[in-house]
């Protein structure tokens, strides 16, 4: 079969990482898969005109239920969805959005949520049929960059070169986008930072939102211990993971954070915010440690600090359940299984 595949696709992105990870599972079933963005298209109709093109393309597939979904309500030929989490977290709580939505889930021939709780969000929300949506959990595959210099990315970022040695780095990973909240934890930090200058909050992830950019680089300016790294490639963003003390999530809503779950596939502790999304994966003092609040935030840093049985803990039952539930094995076989319901 010939697909189109539509998603977000902003470079060094978790959506990006997805799709292609996706778009691979399909293609070695043998089916050609064409991925696009969906910031390409201004229309629905846009896509049915490149849909019906020859030759013709026999089925589609889009993550995302508002941003990618309801560009594929005017084609006539089948397709699947799968759920990128802020449609579902987010953009229901928009009347006109989860109109379109319904639309969207009402003509696709199956969806994919990453969670149970995704699911039953969606069943809720949405107008739809339970036995039309699967859950299957992302895949998560590692791979770090052998040569990459821990030190010269310290020293980039703005971190001191006399605290490289002995810092203790927490590694905010996201796109410098609202959901992700990137600066919810910059003023507790800080002064935790101040009270012990090993240490710090380095953000690192592509700068998507112009403005809130501008509003986290005037932040980092002006606010000690929290820094701005550079973007990387996953190579190389692995690669920092692996050598930080933990890596941390402060968003305000998730569908599955591919960070967290890299991060305890490579055995480093989560810190992460307790949403809904976060708690499907994160058992708190199992696999990781949730937050409510950036008090609450220091708290729970303090307590991997200190406790070495702690962290030991949940680096040791992250792995394993990254193991046992994030397999990309299963994943691919779900993915192709759908797709075969296309013809």
């Amino acid at each position: 079969m010939k697909l189109l595949f539509l998603a977000c696709l902003s470079p060094k992105t978790g959506n990006l990482t997805t799709a292609d990870r996706i778009r691979y599972h399909i293609e070695s079933a043998g089916h050609t898969c064409e991925l696009r963005d969906a910031a390409e298209f201004q229309s629905p109709a846009e896509v049915a005109k490149l849909v019906s093109q020859n030759p013709p393309f026999d089925g589609a597939l889009a993550i995302h239920l508002f941003r990618a979904g309801r560009l594929l309500l005017d084609i006539h030929v089948p397709f699947g969805v799968i759920f990128g989490g802020t449609d579902i977290n987010e953009d229901v709580k928009v009347e006109q959005k989860r109109a379109v939505m319904e639309q969207v889930l009402q003509k696709a021939r199956f969806a994919v949520a990453f969670t149970a709780k995704l699911k039953e969000e969606a069943e809720i929300f949405l107008l739809s049929q339970s036995s039309k949506i699967y859950v299957q959990p992302q895949g998560i595959q590692t791979e770090v960059e052998e040569l990459f210099c821990w030190t010269e990315f310290l020293r980039s970022s703005g971190v001191s070169r006399e605290r490289v040695d002995q810092t203790h780095v927490f590694l905010l990973v996201c796109g410098l986008r609202r959901v992700k909240d990137p600066l919810y934890l910059a003023e507790v930090f800080s002064e935790w930072h101040n009270e012990n200058h090993q240490n710090v909050l380095v953000i690192i992830g592509p700068k998507m939102d112009p403005v809130l950019t501008a509003e986290v680089e005037a932040v980092v300016e002006r606010t000690a211990g929290v820094f701005l790294a550079q973007e990387r490639s996953q190579k190389e963003l692995h690669a920092v993971m692996k050598r930080c003390f933990a890596v941390v999530n402060s968003s305000v809503s998730e569908g599955m954070s591919a960070a967290i779950l890299e991060a305890m596939d490579l055995g480093i502790p989560v810190v992460a915010r307790d949403i809904p999304g976060n708690a499907a994966v994160v058992q708190h003092g199992v696999t990781g440690v949730l937050y409510s609040s950036p008090q609450e935030f220091v708290h729970q840093s303090r307590r991997l600090l200190s406790d070495h049985e702690l962290r030991e803990r949940v680096v040791r039952n992250g792995k394993l359940y990254v193991q046992e539930h994030h397999g990309l094995k299963q994943e691919r076989e779900t993915y192709q299984r759908l797709v075969d319901t296309l013809h």
